[in-house]
């Protein structure tokens, strides 16, 4: 038993020896299966991550320098309601652009330019629907053609002359993409557009009456001369019943009891409306009259108190009318194109 004790003391270093060396030379595996398995562990510790491919570069067009000038020229008489309707289509007006840059008919020239719209019905992907297309009216005249807006009151037909600035619009400079790196005092700009400071998210602080006269306001110019209605003795009859009596009524044609009798006896008229509706032309009457007869007066009055450079200003003012490109991008507006502009400006000298 003290043998066999023995024996197994002996053996221990032996062990031990051949433990470090399996430790130090891999045992009886060759190095080359060393160099195997360790590749095969390093592979099973790292996850070895698919190289994304390189997104493709995104090139955007070049904003052209006078792009977004029909964008800055304030859309007189829009309702705040449909302004997102304005860029619900690409409108473009590169014709204006054009016509501004180098080379083009209004180059060089002092231009005040002011925007609107106008709601026509038109095919939009096969589909007849009502589009708003907003439209530019460039004024060439040396100094402003006026400082004042047109508003219809809510209440009646006929409109109030007051400043711009009681709308909270002027005529401010036109700065072209290029220059607005620049101080607005060293540029010589020769474009004005009418802007507008009346910031959409304060509408909800005003009265209603207030938010509305926005939707009746037309760019004014006092003309020198006569409307081509400014004698007219026909009125617009739009009598309140339900549904109303809308008709044209000529003070100088027309027999107002005639008139009257027609209409009852078309059934339009009910009997016992006749004596409030002939009460209700007269007005209608005394009212277009007073007005065409308060116009003359006016202009004679302007006419009179002008100056000789003012006056030639006004003689001279040409009107330009500017309706977006004919694109792929939009209806077809070709039909629709007019040169009138409004009840002051009257129309326009060219149509663009």
């Amino acid at each position: 038993m003290g043998r066999t004790m023995a024996s197994k003391k002996r053996k221990a270093p032996a062990a031990v020896a051949r433990e470090e060396e399996a430790s130090t030379s891999g045992g009886s595996k060759s190095p080359e299966e060393l160099q195997k398995e360790s590749n095969k562990g390093a592979a099973r510790g790292k996850r070895v991550k698919a190289s994304k491919p390189k997104p493709e570069p995104e090139y955007f067009p070049e904003k052209r320098n006078m792009e977004d000038l029909w964008q800055a020229a304030f859309p007189v008489g829009t309702e705040w309601d449909n302004m997102d309707k304005i860029g619900e289509i690409n409108w473009s007006f590169s014709n204006l652009e054009n016509a501004v840059e180098e080379g083009g008919e209004l180059h060089g020239k002092t231009v005040y330019i002011f925007g609107s719209t106008e709601a026509q019905m038109l095919a939009v992907n096969g589909e007849e629907k009502v589009v708003l297309i907003p439209v530019v009216v460039a004024v060439v005249s040396p100094i402003p053609p006026s400082d004042k807006i047109g508003v219809k009151s809510v209440q009646r037909e006929k409109e109030d002359i007051i400043p711009m600035k009681a709308m909270k619009m002027a005529w401010v400079p036109y700065i072209p993409l290029e220059d607005r790196q620049s101080q607005v005092d060293r540029l010589k700009t020769q474009i004005f557009t009418i802007g507008c400071t009346q910031r959409r998210s304060a509408l909800k602080l005003l009265k209603i009456e207030r938010v509305k006269q926005y939707d009746y306001c037309l760019p004014y110019l006092q003309p020198l001369k006569a409307d081509e209605d400014e004698d007219d003795t026909v009125v617009n009859i739009m009598f309140p019943l339900e549904p109303p009596i809308v008709c044209d009524f000529d003070w100088e044609m027309d027999d107002l009891e005639e008139f009257t009798g027609e209409l009852i006896s078309e059934e339009t008229l009910p009997e016992d409306k006749k004596d409030e509706f002939k009460e209700f032309v007269k007005e209608q009457v005394r009212e277009r009259r007073k007005f065409q007869r308060e116009a003359k007066e006016a202009r004679k009055k302007t006419i009179e108190d002008m100056d000789p450079e003012t006056r030639s200003a006004f003689d001279n003012m040409k009107l330009y009318k500017f309706y977006p490109d004919q694109t792929s991008d939009i209806p077809d507006i070709s039909k629709v194109k007019v040169s009138y502009i409004n009840r002051y400006y009257g129309k326009a000298h060219f149509l663009r």
